[in-house]
């Protein structure tokens, strides 16, 4: 197993369990206690979990990866979401695209359309698409988040208010047993709410990684959206949740059986 995978591993047991022994972790991936120390430095240093004497437990639900390090987490699985999003979005159609790095990665695929109106409250997202001749960009007022370039605020809110569009592409932080859509920031989540009210059609990006993740603020429901895709087969309880939510689900260049 390669470290990458083992420490995708690694999360998913300290997030189902809530707490896993240095010990436990090392007999269960078969490496040194000496290693799972490493790979729980690492981890935890990106904040995806909590170091303690012993063992590692779930991340703070109050906080965050930083920037720098969301955008170089899960980089093909985000590319391999992303040529789905934009294989479902057709010329001429107008947008919304939200904050976060699979969002970003979506705005690249993007480029090979044609004739797209998008409106974004993510500088990065702006400044991939606004290269484009035959796009219309229009970024939203508000706030600027130094650490990501999002843009927020009540005046993000009541600028995306005004519109009505084809399209509103979200990602979040994470989603609970529940099916609770959750993310970190109320003024984020407040604009977010605002793009999914004003989009004739709410298609949710996420990778693997965000099932079971645990974030403070509630944005809604998987039934708030139309379509989710992800980049790997979900677990019986996902499947279950979005079946009954009827959501359409993609994974990777599957369809899930309705």
């Amino acid at each position: 197993m390669s470290q990458q995978a083992r420490h995708e591993h690694i999360v998913e047991l300290v997030n189902a369990k809530g707490f896993v022994s240095i010990e436990n972790l090392a007999s269960h991936f078969d490496v040194t206690p000496q290693t799972m120390r490493r790979d729980i430095n690492t981890l935890a240093t990106e904040n995806r979990v909590r170091r303690f004497h012993g063992g590692a437990s779930a991340a703070p639900s109050t906080q965050n990866t930083e920037y720098t390090t969301r955008k170089h987490l899960q980089s093909p699985e985000k590319s391999r979401i992303a040529k789905i999003v934009a294989n479902h979005i057709p010329d001429h159609a107008s947008l919304f695209i939200n904050i976060g790095t699979t969002n970003e990665a979506i705005a690249k695929e993007l480029l090979n359309h044609s004739g797209l109106k998008i409106i974004t409250n993510n500088l990065h997202v702006a400044s991939i698409v606004s290269g484009k001749d035959d796009f219309e960009v229009i970024i939203a007022g508000g706030k600027v988040r130094s650490k990501d370039g999002g843009i927020i605020g009540e005046a993000t809110m009541d600028f995306v208010s005004q519109f009505r569009v084809d399209y509103g592409i979200i990602g979040i932080s994470g989603i609970d047993e529940e099916g609770s859509l959750l993310d970190f920031d109320y003024q984020e989540v407040r604009v977010s709410q605002a793009i999914i009210a004003n989009s004739r059609e709410v298609i949710l990006a996420v990778d693997h990684t965000k099932f079971g993740r645990h974030a403070m603020i509630c944005l809604g429901k998987l039934q708030d959206i139309d379509l989710l895709v992800t980049d790997h087969p979900l677990e019986n309880n996902y499947q279950n949740l979005i079946l009954n939510s009827d959501v359409r689900c993609l994974i990777a260049d599957n369809e899930l059986p309705e």
